[in-house]
């Protein structure tokens, strides 16, 4: 990593100059589609109309009035975000250049500069072995500087031991006070059993899957004998990547990871966003600008249903 890399103050001001400038000119100041708060203050009840979300229905004022009324919210412009951000050892692999470690602290610093320039108070969890970090919540530049150089110092270590994102997913669980938007931010590359710890905490919080990968990781190029480290365990094993036979294994269970891991966001009901290591970070923030966009669109976009006298179905988000 270059001295610029590791200095915070020089990494936010290119990051501030590269990305979020240019972010700024593409978003044309809709950073609605990424920071929407949520609504908690009842302001009124009416009538229901085309397009509003019938999960905002009133089912009694509904079978009272024999008229579908639905509860209108004074919306809270304001979120808290908190980051959620495995660093463990299988996280410092990258094919190339660039390691998924890396992509997680940019794309970590700016999302979270981006939510403290708007007034929301950002905070952070850390995994290494277990989550041995907890920074939180707050605004303004210097606490995101804050947040970047505890990411920076932290050494790449080698463990003996799976990473278990359970323990990661279950601490957000208790030290996260109230409703926020969370990114976990992982390559999933972990213990089974986060799954249902994911889903509970997608109850109470708005999450996003920050998914991290390496193109190596899906298919292997045949580069002939090779020595492979398991990077969660440090074992060495001799791969013979010229067999066609094991290739096509390869890419056979990293297709059936990836079926997995979509049918655990889906079932959790979270949204989820790639993150390659040969990404445009601009191009990856717009992509989780157009998925919140779609998001919104989807939960307001709902008719009436077909029991109240509605013709077309509720897309539900």
């Amino acid at each position: 990593m270059s001295e610029q890399a590791r200095d915070p103050e020089k990494l936010l001001l290119w990051l501030e100059w590269t990305v979020i400038r240019r972010l700024d000119g593409l978003l044309h100041g809709d950073y609605r589609s990424l920071f929407r708060g949520f609504g908690v203050d009842l302001a009124d009840l009416r009538e229901y109309q085309i397009h509003d979300d019938v999960r905002h229905i009133d089912w009694n004022v509904t079978a009272r009035l024999q008229t579908p009324y639905v509860r209108v919210y004074n919306e809270d412009r304001d979120v808290t975000a908190w980051f959620l951000l495995d660093l463990s050892p299988s996280v410092s692999f990258g094919s190339e250049r660039v390691q998924k470690r890396s992509v997680a602290i940019e794309f970590v610093t700016v999302l979270a500069r981006l939510l403290s320039r708007h007034g929301n108070p950002v905070g952070a969890l850390f995994y290494g072995e277990r989550v041995d970090t907890v920074i939180p919540a707050r605004g303004g530049r210097r606490h995101v500087l804050h947040i970047l150089g505890r990411m920076l110092s932290r050494p790449e270590r080698q463990r003996s031991a799976a990473t278990n994102l359970k323990d990661l997913l279950q601490t957000g669980r208790q030290v996260i006070p109230r409703r926020s938007l969370v990114f976990l931010v992982s390559d999933f590359i972990s213990a089974p059993g986060w799954e249902a710890p994911l889903a509970l905490l997608a109850r109470r919080h708005e999450i996003v899957a920050v998914r991290l990968y390496d193109p190596l990781e899906m298919e292997l190029p045949d580069l002939g004998l090779q020595i492979f480290q398991d990077a969660e365990t440090g074992e060495l094993e001799w791969v013979d990547t010229h067999d066609r036979g094991f290739r096509k294994r390869f890419v056979e269970a990293a297709g059936r990871r990836e079926t997995a891991l979509r049918s655990a966001f889906g079932d959790a009901g979270v949204d989820a966003l790639e993150l390659s290591t040969t990404d445009d970070l601009v191009d990856a923030i717009l992509r989780f600008a157009d998925l919140r966009r779609r998001r919104r669109q989807l939960s307001a976009g709902g008719s009436l249903p077909q029991h109240l006298g509605g013709t077309h179905g509720v897309p539900m988000a």
